[in-house]
């Protein structure tokens, strides 16, 4: 009930929870939570220490994303693209931060469903955007993506990190590579299924 797998396929014990000095909360869209078998909102929660995931379709009036917004502690920010979108390296964090920990909201979701999201909520509209300095090709390779730009959220939030390790934000030295670990897994383990298929199919049909 942790990683929500099969038993037989559980990804817990390859789960080591780091804290990057960064506090993801992620947006989680409702189908993506209980009808995407190959999501990896949940393992990126799972992976960081101190993360969290809001399920809903909208956000303003939901009490846990407001009370985080209105949280003196907190600096929030929303890891989405677009021309406003500010990089790691281009963003006054020393300045801005002022002993804050930043937050950073990742959306869950189909990219329709995320524009959704993103466009029915006002609170997220006005937040800043961070997103990144380098172009990524996603290794979702079970997945096909609807733009060369598009990463899985587990990917975002694993470059975002280095990103902002990079510019001395969080804490450097924590290591990340779990998520990547993770989620190769998770890429090897659904191929070897649809492998199983496709030969269960082959097997049948030269059965007639």
């Amino acid at each position: 009930m942790r990683c929500f797998r099969p038993k037989n396929h559980c990804y817990c014990s390859m789960i080591q929870p780091v804290d990057p000095g960064i506090k993801f909360v992620i947006l989680m869209h409702p189908w993506e939570a209980y009808k995407q078998r190959t999501g990896t909102g949940r393992l990126t929660s799972l992976c960081l220490e101190g993360s969290e995931i809001i399920i809903d379709k909208t956000f303003d009036q939901n009490r846990r994303f407001k009370k985080l917004i209105d949280s003196p502690n907190y600096f929030p920010m929303v890891l989405y693209p677009g021309k406003e979108a500010f990089t790691a390296a281009g963003f006054d964090f020393e300045n801005t931060l002022k002993g804050r920990r930043l937050l950073v909201f990742l959306i869950d979701a189909t990219w329709v469903m995320a524009r959704k999201m993103m466009y029915r909520s006002s609170v997220l509209q006005a937040l800043p955007r961070i997103s990144f300095e380098r172009a990524y090709t996603s290794r979702f390779i079970i997945k096909t993506q609807p733009a060369d730009y598009c990463l899985s959220t587990i990917e975002s939030t694993y470059y975002l990190i280095k990103e902002l390790q990079e510019c001395g934000i969080g804490i450097p030295h924590v290591s990340v590579e779990g998520l990547m670990l993770v989620f190769d897994e998770l890429n090897r383990f659904q191929m070897e299924c649809r492998d199983h298929r496709f030969l269960e199919n082959v097997q049948k049909k030269g059965k007639f």
